[in-house]
């Protein structure tokens, strides 16, 4: 029975649905899923493609001449410490190699040397280039070409009027050295001695803590010798002159460095004259107009992932490299009295 009064309103009824906030969870983690299986596999094509990539990066670029010629001139560099074959110097002649547009090559040499092997290696390949494409090798020498520059300068092979020298270009110091020193004195200052375990005697005969004894130290002078043999051979390659005449090579290869006027006068080098005459002569040689050819050089562009990487190595890292370097038997085509050390603080290459 109505007594007059008005019925509450019914509430509504609201059904909640259980799962909501999980479903939501479960997409965004669905998402972040995808977004991480997508960067690992970029991830995994880039270090495909790096692993394939035999360039490692270096990239070519216009130097000079005319931008829209197929003809080209590579212009190649090895500049610094030669302490490692592989690596910048040894792609760029890859790239140059592949290239069927490059006509003819000009070597920038600005260099003091560095490793024996390396500078063997790195002249190996430049050779090989010169021979494989059968194209003109012409050198333009910086500010330094000495010892291992020197001797990576002789790819040019026997063409005539191939080496070109600044006015004041530095070049010869063609020997070799391998390093010793001797801090015997030293430690008995500091009362420290080496008591070192070897399989026989000759193992240490290099040690700094040590003396050399006579015996060692003719070991140690006929392998130099040997490689100093190695290095008057490849000269002549480069230099045809002197095969004629060894007599005439054995008097400049003292280690001694020459200015420009004194190696032209020598028959170390043919001309004076910059990088743009160099670059004149293998258009000649190569039967081009240089004006009319495009000149190339290579560069190695810093990635995201080298900026600031560990790959650049700390003062510590370079210190102990230049104390193991130091310890080390590696014989050296470098213009330093202080080859060991000045390698193990090198910058790589």
């Amino acid at each position: 029975m109505n007594n007059g009064q008005t019925p509450p309103p019914q509430q509504p009824i609201i059904i909640k649905q259980g799962g909501g906030w999980f479903l939501r969870i479960i997409a965004f983690l669905g998402w972040m899923g995808l977004m991480f299986a997508g960067l690992i596999i970029i991830v995994q094509l880039a270090a495909t493609a790096q692993y394939f990539n035999e360039e490692d990066g270096v990239t070519e670029k216009f130097y000079s001449g005319d931008k829209l010629a197929s003809d080209k001139i590579a212009l190649i560099r090895v500049e610094g410490l030669i302490m490692e074959g592989e690596g910048y110097i040894r792609n760029q002649i890859e790239l140059a190699k592949k290239d069927k547009n490059v006509k003819a090559i000009v070597l920038r040499v600005d260099s003091p040397g560095g490793s024996v092997s390396a500078s063997d290696y790195i002249y190996h390949h430049l050779n090989e280039l010169r021979k494989d494409r059968e194209i003109p090798l012409v050198v333009s020498m910086g500010s330094s070409a000495t010892s291992g520059g020197y001797y990576v300068a002789m790819a040019v092979g026997d063409e005539k009027d191939v080496i070109y020298a600044e006015p004041t270009t530095i070049t010869g110091s063609i020997g070799v050295i391998i390093p010793h020193y001797d801090v015997t004195g030293l430690l008995e200052e500091y009362h420290i001695k080496d008591d070192s375990i070897a399989s026989h005697e000759r193992k240490q005969m290099l040690s700094m803590t040590r003396t050399m004894s006579a015996d060692q130290r003719d070991l140690v002078q006929g392998l130099v010798n040997d490689m100093f043999t190695r290095f008057k051979d490849v000269v002549k390659t480069g230099r045809p002159a002197y095969v004629a005449d060894p007599a005439k090579l054995d008097e400049l290869a003292t280690g001694e460095i020459y200015m420009a006027d004194q190696a032209v006068e020598l028959g170390l080098v043919d001309k004076i004259g910059f990088v743009e005459e160099a670059i004149g002569r293998a258009a000649e040689l190569a039967k081009l107009d240089v004006k009319k050819t495009r000149v190339v050089a290579y560069k190695k562009p810093a990635s995201l992932f080298s900026i600031g990487s560990a790959s650049a190595a700390s003062p510590t890292q370079s210190l102990m490299k230049a104390v193991i370097d130091t310890t080390s038997p590696k014989a050296y085509f470098l213009d330093s009295s202080l080859p060991a050390l000045t390698a193990g603080l090198a910058s790589p290459q």
